[in-house]
């Protein structure tokens, strides 16, 4: 019962004012993530594969140069390489930004706890 007097209804609203601006933060990072590319390559840049930072191929290009009818299992190979590593990129692009928002918000609940 008294949990509203005293003081109580103050640290409930400092609480709701970091989560508000928490996801204020989280939502800007992900338009960020959103607008972000990561480009990688793969046979000396024969095939490129652009992500977004959200892990959502946006492009794939390929030389010319690199397409052979007779073994197209290598053009294969090196859109697979090219796209794998344009995700994983994606994916540490988007575990740094993220992750930098983590330690603010629980930084400031820890001495509650």
């Amino acid at each position: 019962m008294g949990f509203g007097m005293g003081g109580g209804g103050n640290i409930g609203k400092m609480l709701q004012k970091q989560m508000m601006d928490m996801q204020r933060k989280m939502e800007e990072t992900q338009r960020e993530l959103e607008a972000d590319r990561v480009t990688a390559s793969a046979g000396g840049g024969m095939v490129t594969a652009t992500a977004s930072g959200l892990g959502k191929i946006v492009e794939v290009k390929i030389n010319p140069e690199v397409i052979d009818p007779e073994d197209a299992e290598m053009l294969e190979d090196l859109v697979t390489a090219a796209v794998s590593e344009a995700l994983e990129m994606s994916e540490k692009l988007r575990e740094e930004k993220m992750g930098s928002l983590m330690p603010q918000g629980v930084g400031g609940l820890k001495g509650l706890m």
